[in-house]
């Protein structure tokens, strides 16, 4: 088979069809996509804005938040233009653009909720030394370390993956451009990159996972020791919005990349990607708003 050009354009299938059914869906997702912007730019703006807010905890929860906005502006804009237009193309830079910021905030994210866990350990662990052990400097070193690390992850696989030569059957089955996808096309035998690529995909997965369960296996040590039923009360709803979170995105991740291949399928794909690009990031906002006192209290001083 002919390799074609590395200028020519990819042309995304995307997640819908014209009939009336996929009509309603679509609307849907923008609802949804439009919550999650106005959700995650507000918790933005709250933790800026009201000084009892900031604490390294909310700082950490801004980065959230600031990932979760920046996914959904990456997908879902392309995503409407190319259903409203038709036009379901997408320039290899734009695709290389999309694998990028998708593999780097979606691995940043990772981390970011490990360094969230270490944050809940000390708060209910250690709340006396928690200025000593949760300080600015140890903050902002774990955010500087997530983001580099799904950064570098990022550069790394998209690079790899707009480096080979795709054949003329240049049709991705998918909403936007996600490596695995992209590497189907690739004329050459394209195995040890996506075991590489496989592996990448697991360690960023699994690391976190294993920090946070540390994390929170020593806060459940804890949290049995204590004799007062309010003090362990207050332990849990401490903890229940970020294990909440961890929930939900690592439940996607796995449930994504450490499936066998064989299990797999175009529509699968599409509809797990739209769980972890969409729906997560909506619920983000919904589930600190609504379990987290001070973030209450700081909506309802800005709504007064």
């Amino acid at each position: 088979m002919e390799n074609w050009n590395i200028t020519a354009d990819f042309i995304l299938l995307g997640l819908f069809n014209h009939t009336g059914a996929h009509r309603f869906l679509f609307v849907l997702v923008l609802i949804i996509a439009f919550t999650s912007l106005v959700g995650n730019t507000l918790m933005l703006f709250l933790i800026l804005l009201d000084p009892r807010l900031h604490r390294p905890m909310y700082f950490l929860l801004s980065q959230l938040s600031l990932m979760d906005l920046m996914l959904i502006s990456t997908i879902v804009p392309k995503m409407a233009v190319d259903y409203l237009t038709e036009k379901k193309l997408i320039s290899p830079a734009g695709c290389g653009f999309q694998i990028f910021f998708f593999i780097t905030l979606g691995g940043g994210e990772c981390f970011l909720l490990a360094a969230m866990s270490y944050d809940r350990y000390v708060a209910v662990c250690h709340p006396l030394r928690y200025p000593v052990l949760m300080s600015w400097k140890l903050c902002l070193s774990m955010i500087l370390g997530s983001w580099f690390l799904g950064t570098a992850d990022g550069l790394m696989q998209a690079a790899a993956t707009l480096n080979f030569s795709f054949c003329r059957t240049h049709e991705i089955d998918h909403f936007f451009c996600e490596a695995p996808t992209l590497v189907r096309l690739a004329c050459a035998d394209t195995s040890v990159f996506e075991y590489v690529m496989y592996i990448c995909c697991v360690l960023m997965l699994l690391i976190p996972i294993f920090l946070i369960l540390i994390s929170y296996c020593l806060i459940l040590a804890a949290v049995l020791q204590m004799h007062s039923n309010e003090a362990r009360k207050k332990a849990f709803a401490t903890c229940s919005s970020h294990l909440s979170v961890v929930g939900l995105f690592f439940g996607a991740g796995n449930f994504t990349y450490m499936r066998p291949k064989s299990y797999r399928s175009a529509n699968y794909n599409k509809v797990v990607s739209v769980y972890y690009t969409i729906f997560t990031p909506v619920l983000n906002p919904l589930i600190y708003s609504l379990r987290n006192s001070e973030v209450k209290g700081a909506l309802r001083k800005c709504m007064d």
